[in-house]
This record gives structure tokens, C-alpha cells and sequence, in this order.
């Protein structure tokens, strides 16, 4: 019995000890009044099949993942009996865009769990809250090299994820988005020749032509 107790203890330590230590780690602001105070790894309760917080540590795919893995994005996925969501440590209307808007699209090319769900919903609640079209269009000239490249990525559901976020995008900051299309198109009319992405690319350049106006 004696052993169980102190085996017991002994993995409650390191848990405590990353939680000590993720207090030290900048997080994003979400308002005046104090920030959320920095929560354990996700990783740590969410999925730890997917994701081992005790493995060796290996280089994050991007800078959503690093921050994310440090508990600095504002939100955490919930598991639902039917659905998955995301619970805001607070309101996203208190999140500055600059960065998470950004940390959140570099995300889409995510391709493990939680990652991927945080980061699309994410990116689609927070273009949802008031005053968005404001933040989002000076975030633009950051934004689309970021959605190019999942749109560009060889995995199809970090292209859907890319190709989702784009009409979402677009349907937030209009016409603000005509002058950077030609640097996406080129990936768009790439998936437009593969049947299987045929309808779903020419249902997102729908959209951009009807967000866009007449200049798209």
C-alpha cells in the first residue's frame, strides 16, 4: 500500500511542477482588468493519447503550437457527448486580434488534436465578435501568406480548414481582400482540377466574388 501512496505522489509532482513553471510564460492579454491566469498544458487533461506533456520535446510546427502548448491561447477545447467546443478563459471581444487572429490561421496547418479543432473555431469565433472587420483588415498583409500556405499544404483537411477560414475571412472584410486574391488563386485553380475539391472550390470563389463586388 505504502508503494502505490508514494508512486501516487511521485506523478502528481510533475504536473504541479509544469504549472508552476507556465506562470513564468507570457500569455495574451484579454482585457484591462487582470489576465486569465495561465492554466496547465492543455495537453495535459485533454488528449493525452494524442499528445504526451512527459515525452521528449520536439521542435512545435508552428507558432501556434508552441504557445498553445504553454497555455497562451485564450481558449481550450471542451469535449461534448455529441459535439466538441471551445470555452474562452474570456470574452473573445476583450482578445486583441493582433496576434492571435494570426497565431490562430497559423494553426490551420495543424494536423493533430487538439490543435486542429482550437485553431478552426478559434479563427471562426473570433471573426464572429463585434467590431471585427476593424481588427481583421489591418491584420491582412499577415493573414493571407498565412491562409496561402494551408491552402497550399499537401494534407486535403488542412487545405479544407484553409479554404473554410478564407470564406470566412472574406465574408468579414469584403472588398478589403481584392487586392490580395492574386495570392491566393493560384493554389484555388491547383485544387479546382481535383474532383473531388471541385465543388467546394467553386462554391469559396462564389464567395469571394460575392463579398468581393464587381472588382473580384
Amino acid at each position: 500500500g505504502s508503494n502505490v501512496l508514494r508512486m501516487s505522489s511521485g506523478i502528481q509532482i510533475k504536473p504541479k511542477t509544469a504549472v508552476q513553471k507556465s506562470k513564468t510564460t507570457p500569455s495574451l492579454p484579454c482585457s484591462p482588468e487582470p489576465a486569465f491566469k495561465p492554466l496547465p498544458k492543455p495537453s495535459d487533461k485533454l488528449n493525452p493519447k494524442t499528445i504526451d506533456p512527459f515525452g521528449a520535446y520536439s521542435r512545435p510546427p508552428s507558432a501556434f503550437a508552441a504557445i498553445y502548448a504553454k497555455g497562451g491561447i485564450p481558449c481550450r477545447l471542451v469535449h461534448g457527448s455529441v459535439k466538441h467546443r471551445l470555452q474562452w478563459e474570456c470574452l473573445p471581444e476583450t482578445v486583441p486580434f493582433d496576434p492571435l487572429l494570426v497565431i490562430l490561421a497559423e494553426g490551420l496547418r495543424e494536423t493533430k488534436h487538439p490543435y486542429t479543432f482550437v485553431s478552426k473555431e478559434g479563427f471562426k469565433e473570433l471573426l464572429m465578435v463585434e467590431g471585427a472587420t476593424e481588427k481583421a483588415i489591418p491584420l491582412l498583409p499577415r493573414l493571407v501568406p498565412v491562409l496561402k500556405a494551408a491552402l497550399a499544404h499537401s494534407d486535403d483537411e488542412v487545405f479544407i480548414r484553409g479554404l473554410d477560414a478564407l470564406g470566412q475571412l472574406s465574408a468579414v472584410v469584403g472588398p478589403s481582400l481584392n487586392d490580395h486574391l492574386k495570392h491566393l488563386l493560384t493554389n484555388l485553380s491547383r485544387r479546382l482540377m481535383d474532383k473531388k475539391f471541385r465543388e467546394k472550390v467553386t462554391v469559396a470563389l462564389q464567395k469571394l466574388e460575392q463579398y468581393g463586388g464587381k472588382v473580384s
